[in-house]
């Protein structure tokens, strides 16, 4: 059964963002407790910004579902397979991978304003980020997006979060300076509790502020699924995930065991 409404389908259709409130709420203990085992074990790709004072930390890491047991069992186990599906309308959900992002108190390096797709080794219209907060996250430090920016028909440059290129010559546009022009845009963010999410389209601009709270962490469990057209992609450089092992050629429907498939679940 759904666990989500028809109007949270048609926002997140429309505008390429929607929240899920108390989705996950049991689901948090688990996940926090690896990603301390997480920050403790890193990934070879996982990406670590101190503070510019050096009193914060921004943390990344993703690909780790093999490793760490509660992220497995999340994926495979929690509402975010079903509801994905229904969001985007699909009769099949495979993992594409999954992110961690912890801003610890005093981390001052903001989210750029970005979407994902560029990054991506995939192609297809039917796909869902979902980001689950572990921490409450205020209204002036939560993920932002822009509604609507999903179907502009545009790409934008990738660029690793503290703003040097992913890869060079790559023909597309830099994204527009949302902050000078925040009046020009319809700009979506919620308050989060522990266990809410948000889900989003690869293609939806989004960026967030640094965590400037003394005594506050914000670490975030972020899933990037795809239905029925995900297709395999190569781009002009590395990306985001690199998946260096991956055989698939351009076009090829996406598979394998770096890939599953969450829903309908399997037997």
């Amino acid at each position: 059964m759904n666990r989500i409404d028809p109007a949270q389908i048609q926002d997140f259709q429309e505008d390429g963002a929607v929240a899920l409130r108390g989705l996950f709420r049991e689901w948090v203990e688990p996940l926090r407790a690896a990603i301390e085992r997480n920050m403790a074990e890193p990934s070879a790709g996982a990406r670590i910004y101190p503070a510019k004072d050096g009193s914060g930390l921004f943390f990344g890491d993703y690909c780790n579902w093999s490793r760490f047991a509660e992220y497995a069992d999340f994926l495979r186990h929690s509402a975010l397979a079903e509801t994905c599906a229904a969001l985007m309308g699909a009769r099949t959900v495979r993992l594409f991978h999954e992110h961690v992002l912890v801003k610890e108190p005093g981390t001052d390096m903001p989210t750029p304003w970005h979407h994902d797709q560029p990054y991506y080794s995939v192609d297809g219209q039917q796909n869902c980020s979902v980001w689950v907060a572990l921490d409450t996250v205020p209204r002036d430090t939560a993920v932002e997006f822009i509604a609507g920016s999903h179907r502009w028909g545009r790409w934008f440059r990738p660029e690793k979060f503290d703003r040097t290129a992913l890869y060079e010559d790559d023909g597309l546009e830099a994204v527009p300076d949302i902050d000078a022009e925040r009046g020009r845009y319809r700009v979506l963010g919620w308050d989060l509790e522990p266990g809410d999410a948000v889900a989003f389209h690869f293609l939806t601009l989004h960026g967030a502020p640094g965590n400037r709270a003394t005594g506050r962490r914000r670490r975030a469990f972020s899933a990037r699924v795809v239905g029925d057209d995900a297709r395999w992609a190569v781009r002009k450089g590395r990306t985001s995930p690199p998946f260096a092992g991956v055989t698939l050629a351009p076009g090829d429907p996406l598979q394998g065991p770096e890939f599953p498939v969450l829903y309908p679940r399997p037997a």
